[in-house]
């Protein structure tokens, strides 16, 4: 018995060894493969749409406009053969209408592009129809299925880095700086699992705006559109609080965020971006398990870009004495009901 024993702990511990093995290969295998289908992508000679993107744009500037970075790195890829698509452009818009785009990618179900949909194949049919050729593309479900590895931990924040190229984005120039006030603070609160819609978040938030105003002039990025499955917290404007609604493209509001002395809003979506526009961000949650790995990731990143600081703040931290309800602004999620 006691030779028994002796020798079925190192066996079980033999045989789980090769479990664990087995389940690293097959780990590999799937990032191989994936790897596989980009090189067959820039392999075909073609032009290459990379998109199209129709997901949050805070991923857009997180994972996928890194990994296209990659992409281009890795594989050689020379930018004149790629056509970039996505939410944030003008050229989108010129082509769906912003309640049919809500429509459509609400069909789709998930909001992560996890496979090709037939919306998708519409868009990638438009573009060729303007370029005048057939194109590869190089489908953000890709970038899905090999970042799965990571954000479900089979693979770890290295395997992340080796696929990713974090750099400093420059924004566009698309309207006039005049119209903006000279110094000013870019806020935009949406309702999110991290940040959800109750009358205490509400009156946090418009606590926390109404401080802003009385230091300096406050830009809310608040679209009056619902894209996706984030509505925005709307403010009233008044005083030095004024919207950018007037400016729903998200060009036109990175170029506003740009601009910005800094940026406060919900942690996740256009808190990651920010960052790298090199503007110094706040981003609040009440809920920091919805945020996953990719918190960790945004101070990875905006600390290997050289770009803005990022700091991360929980609302429930804040002195509940100080947060008494503002008495200059009414704020709902915008789509929301009132409690």
């Amino acid at each position: 018995m006691n030779l028994l024993r002796r020798f079925k702990r190192p066996l079980r511990d033999a045989l789980r060894h090769r479990a664990e093995l087995r389940e690293q290969r097959q780990w590999q295998r799937a990032a191989w493969v994936v790897e596989r289908e980009i090189d067959a992508v820039v392999s075909a000679g073609r032009t290459i749409v990379a998109g199209p993107w129709l997901s949050e744009v805070g991923f857009e500037a997180l994972y996928w406009v890194p990994f296209l970075r990659w992409v281009k790195a890795a594989f050689r890829l020379d930018p004149a053969r790629v056509v970039a698509v996505s939410r944030g452009g003008v050229e989108i818009w010129d082509h769906v209408d912003p309640a049919e785009f809500a429509r459509r990618t609400g069909e789709r179900g998930a909001t992560k592009q996890l496979e090709i949909s037939a919306f998708d194949r519409e868009i990638v049919q438009t573009v060729e129809r303007v370029i005048g050729e057939r194109v590869a593309v190089l489908h953000p479900s890709l970038m899905y299925r090999l970042f799965s590895l990571f954000w479900s931990g089979q693979r770890p924040q290295s395997f992340l880095d080796a696929h990713t190229r974090f750099e400093p984005i420059v924004a566009p120039r698309l309207l006039d700086p005049a119209r903006l006030p000279r110094e000013y603070v870019a806020v935009k609160f949406y309702a999110a699992r991290s940040l959800p819609d109750t009358p205490e978040v509400r009156r946090t938030l418009a606590w926390f705006v109404e401080g802003l105003a009385e230091r300096t002039n406050v830009v809310l990025l608040d679209t009056g559109l619902v894209l996706d499955e984030h509505a925005d917290y709307s403010f009233g404007a008044s005083g030095r609080v004024v919207s950018a609604r007037p400016w729903i493209n998200l060009g036109v509001q990175t170029q506003i965020i740009a601009g910005a002395q800094a940026f406060a809003g919900t942690c996740g979506s256009v808190a990651w971006l920010a960052p790298m526009l090199g503007v110094n961000t706040s981003a609040v949650y009440v809920d920091p398990k919805w945020l996953h790995a990719h918190l960790g990731v945004m101070l990875r990143a905006s600390h290997r870009a050289g770009a803005g600081h990022f700091a991360a703040l929980d609302l429930r931290a804040l002195d509940p004495v100080a947060r008494q309800p503002a008495s200059g602004f009414r704020l709902q999620a915008s789509g929301s009901h009132q409690p």
